[in-house]
């Protein structure tokens, strides 16, 4: 790396970081103004600063369950340390979060294509779920500039037909970003979309196929049935395909999200998440709480609007900015 493109990645960096921390301003500013005063006039960690430390949590969405594991977890230091003073706690509730995140963290799937030299001979193929309103299609363009940007050909595939708008989005993302759109228009056969999208991929040499789909959750049956055909006739073509099935989630929505990642698992086989909209809400804790309870990484989160505001998730910087005052 010459010293110009290490000031370039320097400043990229700097830029992401600021990004993340404004767009957690909300989540940070309400989880630890309650905590602050949950633990005013206290030395110790006591039965009452973590029932205070319950509630916040199940306020911030993390989740039922996961706060749970997470009191338990800090319950068990406690009691083990004999004394944990209300100082330790931003450091103990770091530490616990991140070793949660840890068991669902990992490198591989699409954010590894990032890393990789070369192509494996054919293109690594993503199928992007998720309902309408999330920020799907949203997504997906973004996903296209950031692997486009990193120099890797890119094929989209607008096979959310059902929605002219969600079509005509998608083509708008490809002539904005620079990579080319499979499209069949709308009420058309989605399997069909996926399938020449697939083959254009590997005519291209391409490194990445990114597939829109339907977001309809009102028949279960029907949106199984539908992601499987997608599934089948895709692997004509490439039969590990889909390499990923990525579910994106609007962070905003809390509890919301929760319900949306359980019926999108009972559907389909969901390998990797994306969490959008978490510059909007105070409800960031949902980040945590989904990637524990559905044993599913997150790959990336969005922070904002602009194109490099759907960022790669990091466990740790991700906490560390979320404690970062």
């Amino acid at each position: 790396m010459g010293l110009f493109d290490f000031f370039k990645k320097d400043k990229e960096n700097k830029e992401q970081q600021q990004a993340l921390d404004e767009g957690l301003q909300k989540t940070k500013t309400s989880f630890f103004d309650q905590l602050s005063k949950a633990v005013v006039g206290k030395n110790t960690v006591d039965e009452a600063v973590l029932d205070d430390l319950e509630t916040l949590l199940v306020h911030a969405d993390v989740g039922i369950d996961t706060t749970v594991k997470v009191i338990d977890r800090i319950e068990k230091r406690v009691a083990r340390d004999k004394y944990v003073s209300t100082n330790e706690l931003d450091r103990i509730l770091r530490e616990e979060i991140v070793g949660l995140l840890d068991a669902h963290g990992d490198r591989t799937g699409s954010r590894a294509i990032l890393d990789r030299p070369d192509s494996p001979g054919h293109p690594f193929v993503i199928m992007v779920v998720g309902v309408n309103g999330v920020g799907k299609t949203t997504t997906i363009g973004k996903l296209a500039h950031r692997f486009h940007a990193a120099g890797k050909k890119v094929v989209l595939g607008a096979a959310d037909t059902f929605r002219a708008a969600a079509v005509d989005q998608l083509i708008v993302w490809g002539q904005r970003v620079g990579v080319p759109v499979i499209s069949h228009g709308m009420n058309t056969d989605p399997a069909a979309v996926a399938y020449d999208a697939v083959l254009k991929g590997v005519e291209m040499g391409a490194d990445v196929v990114i597939i829109d789909t339907a977001g309809r959750l009102h028949n279960k049956v029907n949106l199984m049935n539908e992601l499987s055909k997608i599934k089948r006739v895709m692997q004509k073509v490439i039969p590990e395909a889909p390499h990923e099935v990525l579910l994106v989630l609007d962070g905003s929505t809390g509890q919301n999200a929760f319900l949306q990642a359980k019926e999108f698992t009972r559907a389909t086989e969901v390998s990797a998440l994306a969490i959008t909209k978490l510059d909007g809400t105070a409800k960031g804790g949902v980040v945590i709480g989904i990637s524990d309870q559905f044993s599913i990484p997150v790959r990336y989160i969005g922070v904002g609007e602009k194109m490099t505001d759907l960022q790669l998730f990091d466990r740790h910087t991700f906490v560390n900015s979320l404690f970062k005052k």
